[in-house]
């Protein structure tokens, strides 16, 4: 560290990785970059990265857990919640009237596969109540009392785990998992069914559009926040996204997807050469409430909702004791797979179920597993989950990728305007890579020490410069 520190061109390594914002594990590219002239299409200079400091150019690995590169996670999170919040209250290409679109915020959860340890707080009084008190408590055919009269605290390492492990049905948790993305689609299929009648009392066709993310309870199964607005079609464009009739509210749009939330369920296709099948449906601890832009008693505003999935979006297992890592291998399994724990019992059903049958060698039988249960064998570092952790519908906001092509192009266009501050007027140059992967990770820890103290650097002065700005605009001065 103190070689790099004190080397003659530390500034200038320090200015070529400070795209990287203090990227864990950036990418290391490796080539040739050309000048042409986009008049008449000839090379005017060619550079190669070898003349850069290390060698090589850095980019950001881009990766949303913040278990993983807390930088880029931090990122993506914004860009969640600028797409978010686009779709509540407008921006980023999506009109300003949406603002005024009936909108619900609803958390849907999986049904109970075992009683396990949990944490309820008293809302009034802000007591944390025992764990599983009952009276009169028969043992369970394993022999243990399904009884807890703990109060247990935020952190507890029991949270989540099964009173009995024998009991839990750690084969339908999976399963459930794995049917999760299915059983949301189906629901907006229902939610939009129940559009119908709507359509016919107003005379016009609407839609839902939606944002969700998926998050990870402690007991290892997955449920979804959500997000979803009303909107009128327009026939002539349906990519608009026109205000519904004002006679529709929110507590209309909550109702109809808690209807569609209680109709909507499915079996899954019977298991290899047993037939067996689990029910895939929502469980009964939804909570469905109106989106406002005020105050409102029982409502959640728009910024709350925003926040509350972005910060959502960069989570994986990490909430239910998992680690994160990658696919896991047989030998990764056999090590995580664990008989005499929750989580061990998890990833040993994923890893099972999702197994092909030995005789199932055909062509169709293998695709039609890899269609249904195998992706529980490829998800099992997930707990069978293999969906989008962030997704939207077409037509509620921007994408992420138009947050980050607009986001380049801002870049480019400063780098742009301070090149001509100092060299000239030129708009008649276009830079073509030729880049070729050279490796992932910073080349020494001290670099990667080095590199991130910089971006923390960067990040505390946009907020002090962002700071000053709201206290500016809050504050003028007298002269103003």
């Amino acid at each position: 560290m103190l070689r790099r520190a004190g080397s003659h061109d530390h500034r200038r390594w320090l200015d070529h990785t400070a795209a990287t914002r203090g990227c864990v594990r950036p990418v290391r590219l490796t080539g040739e970059l050309h000048d042409v002239d986009t008049t008449t299409g000839a090379i005017t200079r060619t550079r190669h990265t070898h003349e850069l400091p290390d060698g090589v150019i850095y980019v950001p690995c881009g990766d949303r857990r913040a278990g993983v590169c807390p930088p880029c996670a931090e990122t993506y999170r914004a860009d969640t919640y600028q797409l978010i919040r686009a779709g509540l209250v407008g921006g980023k290409g999506v009109p300003h009237t949406v603002a005024g679109h009936p909108a619900v915020f609803a958390t849907l959860t999986a049904p109970s596969f075992g009683p396990v340890h949990t944490r309820v707080v008293n809302p009034r009084t802000g007591q944390v109540r025992p764990c599983r008190p009952r009276r009169n408590v028969t043992p369970c055919p394993h022999g243990r009392l399904p009884v807890c009269t703990q109060r247990h605290t935020e952190s507890a390492a029991c949270l989540g785990r099964p009173l009995c492990l024998d009991c839990y049905d750690h084969a339908h948790h999976v399963v459930w998992n794995g049917w999760a993305g299915e059983l949301w689609r189906r629901t907006m299929i229902a939610l939009n069914r129940a559009l119908r009648p709507l359509t016919k009392l107003h005379g016009t066709t609407l839609r839902v559009s939606y944002g969700k993310v998926a998050e990870y309870q402690r007991r290892g199964v997955v449920h979804f926040h959500a997000l979803l607005r009303l909107d009128t079609v327009d026939p002539d464009d349906p990519d608009a996204i026109l205000a519904p009739p004002a006679g529709i509210t929110p507590h209309d749009l909550a109702e109809l997807v808690a209807g569609a939330t209680r109709a909507t369920g499915f079996d899954t296709p019977p298991y290899a050469d047993t037939g067996h099948t689990w029910p895939i449906t929502w469980g009964p601890q939804t909570d469905i409430r109106a989106v406002t832009h005020g105050l409102d008693s029982g409502a959640i505003t728009s910024d709350a909702v925003a926040a509350y999935l972005a910060k959502y979006a960069t989570k994986a297992t990490e909430p239910a004791g998992l680690p994160i890592t990658g696919r896991l291998t047989a030998d990764l399994v056999e090590h995580y797979a664990d008989a005499h724990t929750h989580l061990g019992r998890l990833i040993a059903y994923a890893r099972q179920l999702g197994t092909r049958p030995a005789d199932w060698t055909t062509d169709d039988q293998r695709a039609a597993w890899h269609d249904t249960y195998g992706r529980l064998e490829r998800w099992t570092h997930m707990l069978g989950f293999g969906g989008h952790f962030a997704t939207k519908s077409r037509r509620y906001s921007t994408t992420h990728t138009r947050l980050r092509a607009e986001r380049r192009t801002w870049r480019r266009t400063s780098r742009t305007d301070h090149w001509r501050r100092h060299h000239g007027d030129d708009d008649t140059t276009l830079v073509v890579c030729r880049l070729t992967l050279a490796g992932i990770g910073w080349n020494t820890t001290a670099d990667a020490q080095l590199a991130a103290d910089a971006a923390a650097r960067a990040r505390e002065h946009r907020a002090l410069a962002r700071e000053e700005r709201t206290t500016s605009k809050e504050n003028p001065s007298p002269s103003a």
